[in-house]
């Protein structure tokens, strides 16, 4: 691991998620703090970005340039956001399973799923504790309503919701 991702978290993990949220009236610098940590941190980190209090997040994830984590989201590795996706708190993006083939080992015992990238696509919008599951592709001009779980790909400008996601309208 590199030392810049090294300090990058530790900075992170002992300042930046902690401090206030990016758009309070007392924020004192926690956006920049945080956007700095990032820049250490992620695999590309854009310009302008916004990674909330309380965030998880891997080295091994991309954030495009305007794009944000949102406040505790958990972002597993191996995830790809494109440029100005706002995410709302407590979102869940993950890119490999438990394993459960076998029926004669225990679930906890059987090795993980191989990783399966996620791709969120530019102009994005993910809502509030909405779950991505592994594999998944969203495609540019997407809206995804709070609380969705997201188990196929998403064609470019489309909205969806609900437990699994499914096709509400098209944007345009």
């Amino acid at each position: 691991m590199k030392v810049k991702v090294i300090v990058g978290k530790i900075l992170y993990n002992l300042i930046g998620k902690h401090m206030p949220l990016s758009d309070g009236h007392f924020s004192f610098g926690s956006k920049k703090i945080r956007a700095f940590c990032g820049k250490l941190i992620l695999r590309n980190c854009g310009t302008n970005v916004n990674i909330e209090k309380g965030a998880h997040f891997s080295s091994e994830v991309s954030l495009g340039n305007n794009s944000g984590i949102g406040i505790n989201c958990q972002v597993a590795p191996y995830v790809t956001i494109g440029n100005d996706v706002m995410m709302g708190p407590e979102c869940m993006i993950y890119t490999s399973n438990h394993g459960m083939d076998r029926t004669d080992i225990p679930m906890w015992k059987q090795q993980s799923s191989e990783v399966e990238p996620v791709v969120i696509g530019n102009d994005v919008w993910i809502g509030a504790r909405v779950i991505i599951l592994p594999g998944v592709h969203i495609g540019d001009g997407c809206v995804i309503g709070a609380g969705s779980v997201v188990t196929k790909d998403i064609e470019e400008y489309t909205v969806v919701a609900g437990n699994p996601a499914k096709f509400i309208r098209k944007r345009k």
